[in-house]
């Protein structure tokens, strides 16, 4: 059919299988000539052309409610709930999101970017279908590796006893970006195998009817089984086996670098615009893999995300059993690493700041009431990571910084951070957080104090002093040269340490005119706030310098610091 005239899934409803099959080709090649030039997330989106296509052919949304985890497998949703332009004309690949977006369309119920919560809201949906008396289906879509997460489990737990409609679509692909890690993919397996008919059967147990479509990527098999599920009274969850990556060969073979990939050669697979740049989750796992051979007690931690702390492939197999990959359930990833730490190990969990705030009463009741020296590393914090709405990472500062016990570390080069790592692993004294700087890699020839409870001065001045916590002492050395190009003498303070003041420092300031905090992250409860709080009763003038306490999607960097006063002409006109 003409892709523009499609407007919304009543568009599909009569047609043939055989039409619906061409259909889902023509929006499997229309996708994936967009994720080549524009990139995204590839094989989620490729693997559940079918599913989409069958689910909106056999279910009435808006409806009928569909909610998808995590839902960055909801590009197929989106092109067939009236966004198709986004998808066929590249002066519109920008109009929507990457996940689902109410502000796009009522056909998506939530703002969501982070797994496992599908079946709880889905459930939240279906007893307020029951309490206003409503018939309509209510759907979870949710994929393999999410289902082992805790809210999806607990989820899984509660909705049976609803008693009413509630079906559950479990996409099994059997990957996670990478691998799948946990003893529930082994009962998967089990189920996909006896083509699930296995009496060992943990949904039936839970109450649900179950239906298992091996052809999951088979349009027939899809509708008949969805068919089956739609208006019954109670909860049914169907198992549907897919291939991740369906379509396109080099997605296939190389499943874990296509989950979400950079723009690239749709005949090879390789990347339009390599970047061979120096990268700070590289030196991060290159000095892990270092610091493990050395110590079998070193071991590294991953919440189902590996390669966003570079761990590749290659380099998890190098690292053996000191490698622990705990799924996407950072709660349990936290709680692990509190237990080795316990046991006298050296756990290192790598995580990105947009998921360990999933964790948080793990990192508080866990780790910090307990004093133990489980070390927390930190990814894509800032403004410089990622700027969807549903991935902000500057919130992390504020979160964590005001932890009782813990020592919250900001580097500022590549220096900083490897000492940092190396500090943190070798104390049994404090549970630690370090952030990983984002942006480019910044090197120093300047020697680090290991001493990570003082300030490092940087340049001594008067009158004016500048702080420049992590990524935003680059900002504030640029800063301090305006300052000094127009004759006057700001110190510059790097302060490494963001959990706890460096008073000595501070009192040195109290008969200054000005000092002015830089933080990359939100003032509302941040470093700055601190400092300010400290210097109160003193005659000085404390600026502090942030980001704005807002949500944020597909922002400009560089915008982003202008609006909140962050430039460096911005911070040297605010010195008389």
């Amino acid at each position: 059919m003409d892709l523009k005239s499609l407007h919304s899934p009543a568009d599909i409803k009569n047609l043939n299988l055989t039409e619906l099959k061409d259909l889902s080709e023509e929006l499997r090649a229309n996708l994936l000539k967009k994720l080549s030039a524009h990139g995204g997330h590839v094989g989620p989106n490729l693997g559940v052309v079918e599913a989409t296509v069958a689910l909106h052919y056999v279910f009435d949304a808006p409806k009928d409610k569909i909610v998808f985890d995590v839902s960055h497998q909801s590009y197929v949703h989106k092109m067939l709930t009236g966004r198709i332009e986004a998808f066929i004309d590249p002066a519109h690949y920008d109009d929507v999101t990457g996940y689902t977006c109410p502000r796009e369309s009522d056909y998506d119920l939530f703002e969501v970017g982070h797994t496992s919560t599908s079946i709880a809201l889905a459930a939240g949906l279906a007893k307020a279908r029951d309490l206003e008396g409503g018939k309509e289906n209510v759907v979870a879509f949710i994929g393999d590796a999410s289902l082992g997460g805790g809210e999806a489990l607990e989820g899984l737990d509660f909705a049976p006893t609803l008693g009413s409609n509630f079906i559950v679509i479990l996409n099994d692909n059997q990957m996670s970006i990478a691998e799948n890690h946990g003893a529930l993919y082994d009962h998967l397996a089990q189920l996909r195998k006896s083509n699930g008919t296995a009496t060992n059967n943990i949904f039936r147990a839970l109450g649900y009817q179950y239906i298992y479509v091996e052809e999951g990527n088979n349009l027939q098999a899809l509708i008949k089984a969805f068919e089956a599920a739609r208006d019954a009274d109670h909860a049914v969850l169907v198992h549907i086996n897919t291939m991740k990556g369906e379509g396109l060969p080099v997605a296939e073979a190389n499943k874990e670098a296509f989950h979400y990939t950079a723009p690239f050669n749709l005949k090879t697979g390789s990347p339009l615009s390599p970047d061979d740049s120096e990268d700070y989750t590289d030196i991060f796992a290159r000095h892990l893999l270092i610091r493990m051979h050395a110590d079998p007690k070193v071991a590294v931690i991953t919440a189902g995300t590996p390669g966003a702390i570079g761990f590749t492939p290659d380099r998890r197999q190098i690292a053996g059993r000191q490698f622990i990959d705990a799924g996407i359930c950072e709660q349990g990833a936290t709680a692990l690493a509190a237990g080795m730490a316990k046991g006298k190990c050296r756990p290192v969990f790598g995580v990105m700041a947009t998921f360990i705030q999933r964790s948080y009463d793990q990192l508080s009741h866990d780790i910090a009431i307990n004093n133990l020296p489980a070390v927390i590393v930190d990814f894509a914090g800032g403004v410089w990571g990622i700027p969807d709405m549903t991935h902000l990472g500057f919130f992390d500062i504020a979160m964590m910084s005001n932890i009782p016990n813990f020592v919250f570390l900001a580097p500022t080069s590549a220096e900083e951070y490897l000492s940092m790592l190396d500090w943190a692993i070798d104390q049994t004294d404090y549970p630690v957080i370090i952030r990983t700087p984002g942006g480019d890699v910044v090197h120093s020839d300047r020697p680090v104090d290991v001493d990570f409870f003082k300030y490092d001065i940087v340049e001594e001045g008067k009158d004016v002093a500048i702080i420049g916590a992590g990524d935003f002492f680059g900002i504030a050395t640029q800063a301090s040269t305006v300052l000094r190009n127009q004759g006057k003498q700001p110190t510059l303070i790097n302060p490494r340490n963001l959990s706890q003041l460096d008073t000595e420092c501070l009192d040195s300031l109290k008969n200054y005119k000005t000092v002015i905090t830089l933080e990359d992250g939100i003032l509302d409860g941040g470093f700055g706030q601190k400092v300010a709080a400290y210097l109160g009763n003193s005659p000085v003038n404390v600026v502090t310098l942030g980001l704005k306490k807002e949500f944020l999607d597909r922002y400009d960097a560089s915008e982003v610091l202008k609006a909140n006063g962050l430039t460096p002409a911005q911070i040297a006109s605010l010195v008389d």
